[in-house]
């Protein structure tokens, strides 16, 4: 059985990478759901601000669930699941409908099992020789994590000479006001963060207020002022 089949009708096949889901997507946000009652609404509410690419963290027993709920809510959008630790994670995330995912770090039983589901895929990354090892197994797409603010962008504009074929979605400590400086780096074109999602407004469903948040998120770019 093929990853379309399992997935569903809408996936993005296998053969594609990271970078091509990627594309055009400024900010790529990081959710954690606790209720998947709230999974539709809060991925109706990203897509009508123009995001069609999230992640939501396996975090939570409700992750699995709420990744199959969104899927069949926005078969439009492209959602993978965040935090895949181990083959059993990566078997689940397939499952449940992912088209991608992202973990914070990378071992061989976890690469073995993304390449055995054909799951396009971001292994975290946070110094030079990780960056060698993912990219020994073939992987050229990768998030820095934890990226840290300004120290991130640092290491991003630092190894982009050396690993010219590598692109990064840095992640962790993030905030609006740092993307465009994340965005000016030739081999950062995806920034993830929570704050297109807070916590707060998806518990009381406030989606409304997250529209005008993912709107805002999508139309940043390199030169976009931090106030």
């Amino acid at each position: 059985m093929t990853h379309d089949q399992r997935a569903g009708a809408a996936v993005v096949s296998p053969a594609r990478g990271m970078r091509d889901l990627l594309v055009g997507c400024p900010v790529m946000p990081i959710l954690t759901v606790h209720d998947v009652d709230n999974a539709a609404p809060l991925a109706r509410a990203l897509v009508a601000g123009g995001i069609r690419i999230f992640e939501v963290l396996m975090r939570t027993p409700a992750a699995c669930g709420a990744v199959a709920r969104m899927r069949a809510a926005v078969p439009e959008a492209v959602v993978g699941m965040g935090t895949l630790l181990t083959p059993d994670d990566v078997a689940r995330a397939v499952a449940a409908g992912a088209c991608f995912g992202v973990s914070p770090g990378l071992t061989t039983a976890l690469a073995d099992a993304v390449v055995d589901h054909g799951l396009p895929f971001l292994p975290g990354v946070a110094t030079a020789s990780e960056v060698m090892a993912a990219r020994d197994r073939g992987f050229r797409d990768m998030k820095l994590f934890p990226a840290q603010g300004v120290a991130g962008a640092a290491f991003l504009r630092a190894v982009a000479p050396v690993f010219p074929d590598v692109m990064f979605c840095p992640t962790g400590g993030i905030g609006r006001a740092d993307v465009p400086t994340y965005l000016q780096l030739p081999n950062c074109p995806t920034v993830g963060g929570s704050w297109v999602a807070p916590h707060d407004m998806v518990r009381v469903g406030d989606w409304d207020g997250i529209t005008a948040l993912a709107r805002s998120a999508a139309s940043l770019t390199a030169t976009t002022s931090p106030t």
